[in-house]
């Protein structure tokens, strides 16, 4: 059986487990879409950084074969 918590309508109380369940479910809503645009966020800025990273090791081939050449 569940109860309504007097501080907040949006959170029940289990009287079995005595767990505290937020039933306001477009504030879970807006919580997932925050993890997932974080996750995105993350995802985005791994991905530039390998970028940089391939960059930096094409420009080291690009500098042997240029000391290659003068050589």
């Amino acid at each position: 059986m569940r109860r309504t918590v007097e501080q907040n309508r949006s959170y029940t109380k289990d009287t079995r487990t005595q767990a505290v369940i937020n039933s306001d479910r477009s504030a879970y809503l807006l919580y997932m879409k925050r993890v997932k645009e974080a996750q995105r966020s993350n995802d985005d800025l791994k991905y530039a950084v390998r970028e940089v990273n391939n960059i930096k090791e094409e420009l080291k081939e690009i500098k042997n074969l240029l000391n290659k050449l003068v050589k």
